[in-house]
Parts: C-alpha cells; sequence; structure tokens
C-alpha cells in the first residue's frame, strides 16, 4: 500500500501566482520548471548542525526549493546549546504571510520556533492552509530551562500537533513528553507513541533511535493501527549533532516532491544513514552530518593532470591601498 500525502502528480498551479501571458504552453513549461517548495519555521543555528542551515542543505540536496522562516537564534557551538533568542510572534507572522501570499507551498516544516507564542504563529498558518502536509521534528530541549520546557511542550502538544501529519522524534524524546505516565515493564514501543500523538490528531508518527541488540538502532513509522515502515542501522561509534534535523528535512522534502509516505521515509533514513556516516568534525565538538556527501569525489577517482588547481580560480591582486 502506498500513502500519499499529497498527489504524485500535483499542480503547484504557479500560473495563477506569476500572472503570465495567456500563451498555455508556455505556462505549463514553466509549471515543469519549478521545484516543489516546502515553508519552514526554524531558527538560526550558528554552528550549522540543525535549524535552517541544516533545512536548507538537506532539502536543496533532494530537489526542493526552500522558503525559510526565522523564528530565533540559538547561542551555540558544535558540543551544546548555550542560550536562544526568540523573534517576536509578529516578525514571524509576517515573513510566512509575506511569502504565502507570493508562492504555493507544497508542504510546511516545523522545527524548533522558540516560544508558546510562536507556535500559535505557527498553529494558525496551518490552519489557514489544510490542504497543506504538515512535517513536526521535536527536538531534545534538555539545555532549556525546565519551565521554558514545560510551557513550550504543552503549547506544542495543543496547538501544532492537531494541524501536524508526520511527527518525528527520538524514542527517548518523544516518550518523556507524550507518555510521561509510562509505568509498563518495557519501554513504550513505536506504535504506543503513535498512538499518543494519535491522541492529539497526528495520522502518523515516524520514532528514532530504539536500541536494538548487537549495536543496532531502528526506526519505525507507526499509525495508531500498524507499524508501517522500519529501517535498523548499525550504531556509529561518534555523537552527532543535527541528525533529526537532517532526516526531518530530507522526509518533508520528499514528501513534497510526491514521494508516498512509506517510500519517502526509507529515502530520508538512508540519506541520513549516509550523511552521519560521512560526518565531520569542524569544531572541538559532537560530529556534523555531511549533508552533500554525494558532491564529494570517490576515493578511487584518479586525478586529471589537466584538472585546475585552487590557485586557477584566485582573484588577481589588485592594488588598492587604504
Amino acid at each position: 500500500m502506498k500513502t500519499y500525502l499529497l498527489p504524485p502528480e500535483h499542480d503547484r498551479k504557479t500560473s495563477d501566482l506569476t500572472d503570465p501571458s495567456d500563451d498555455s504552453e508556455v505556462a505549463d513549461e514553466g509549471d515543469d520548471a519549478n521545484p516543489p517548495c516546502v515553508l519552514v519555521f526554524n531558527a538560526s543555528d550558528p554552528s550549522g548542525a540543525g535549524g535552517l542551515a541544516g533545512d536548507s542543505l538537506a532539502m536543496s540536496s533532494v530537489g526542493v526549493h526552500v522558503l525559510p522562516v526565522v523564528t530565533g537564534a540559538y547561542a551555540r557551538d558544535t558540543a551544546e546549546v548555550f542560550d536562544h533568542f526568540s523573534f517576536d510572534e509578529e516578525a514571524v507572522a509576517e515573513q510566512a504571510r509575506a511569502i504565502l501570499e507570493d508562492v504555493e507551498v507544497q508542504l510546511i516544516k516545523v522545527g524548533f520556533v522558540g516560544s508558546p507564542e510562536n507556535l500559535s504563529t505557527v498553529a494558525e498558518t496551518a490552519t489557514d492552509y489544510p490542504d497543506v502536509p504538515v512535517v513536526a521534528y521535536m527536538p531534545n530541549l534538555s539545555w532549556w530551562e525546565d519551565a521554558q520546557i514545560e510551557a513550550y511542550l504543552d503549547a506544542f502538544r495543543d496547538l501544532v500537533l492537531p494541524q501536524t501529519t508526520v511527527l518525528v522524534g527520538n524514542h527517548s524524546t518523544l516518550w518523556r513528553w507524550l507518555l510521561p505516565d509510562w509505568n509498563g515493564e518495557r519501554p513504550p514501543t513505536a506504535r504506543d507513541i503513535a498512538k499518543a500523538a494519535s491522541e492529539f490528531g497526528v495520522p502518523y508518527t515516524l520514532v528514532t533511535g530504539l536500541v536494538l541488540p548487537d549495536q543496532f538502532i531502528d526506526n519505525v513509522l507507526a499509525s495508531p493501527q500498524s507499524i508501517l515502515a522500519s529501517e535498523k542501522f548499525e550504531r556509529l561509534d561518534a555523537v552527532f549533532a543535527g541528525a533529526g534535523d537532517t532526516l526531518s528535512a530530507a522526509l518533508a522534502a520528499l514528501l513534497a516532491s510526491g514521494t508516498d509516505l512509506v517510500a519517502a521515509t526509507s529515502e530520508a533514513l538512508s540519506y541520513m544513514d549516509r550523511c552521519l556516516d560521512s560526518g565531520f568534525r569542524p569544531g572541538m565538538g559532537h560530529v556534523l552530518p555531511d549533508r552533500l556527501f554525494w558532491a564529494q569525489p570517490e576515493d578511487d577517482e584518479d586525478d586529471d593532470e589537466g584538472e585546475p588547481t585552487p590557485s586557477d580560480f584566485a582573484l588577481p591582486p589588485h592594488d588598492t591601498r587604504h
């Protein structure tokens, strides 16, 4: 069974937005050339581990045009988050309103938006576009103050989850948020978490990081009724920052492109695994996913003798003096 969140051949209707000439053939050609567009609510992350920078790289790798709405900014390095500064909710609303009046979007992706007020803005935007699917990612917020975490999670649960089509999050994070009173002898399964999310209107939940024997990690797409997909990967011997942002962004981009939900989940998980496997450490902290791993040259490629060197592209010296 294939589950589509969008029609496989969705009509983007760009002619209605750009008001081209009456030549229908030219309009049709323009429609075919346009990539899918995804509206992204997320914070600026100076480390590049996640946030809008991570979303943009991952989604662009899939061939999607990103419409980034800045909801705030982290103060962080590659090891930890020190603080976060939220934008005023009206500033967030104006960003979204301006671009949505110009561009038709195929999907909305929600990352960390920083405050209950901004969550309300996100929910209002999604409500105004009921036919547009929403992929929402819940990151680990343990770096924040307890009172802020509680207020944010409560607002997300009450305002954003009813608008969410696919919820993405780590098993531990979603367990403690959606099943805080769990007292079973075993940890909740992905389907248990999906059932809890469905009580707030979420039809599909992608639960990551379920620990398996022999150093494997399972990732499960579930609905309240069944397990739709499951992909396990060998645990890598490194601490990563930005894995969840990478996965949720890739999933959002694939769904916006018209890929069915199960196939999009499998492809997004495979993409994330390759990103982590090619990860790099730009600073003294964690390893970051290489979202452009596919653009790196293969190790066994022979260097061409005529290949230009970096100096061939250097800017010429100038005589400017200050």
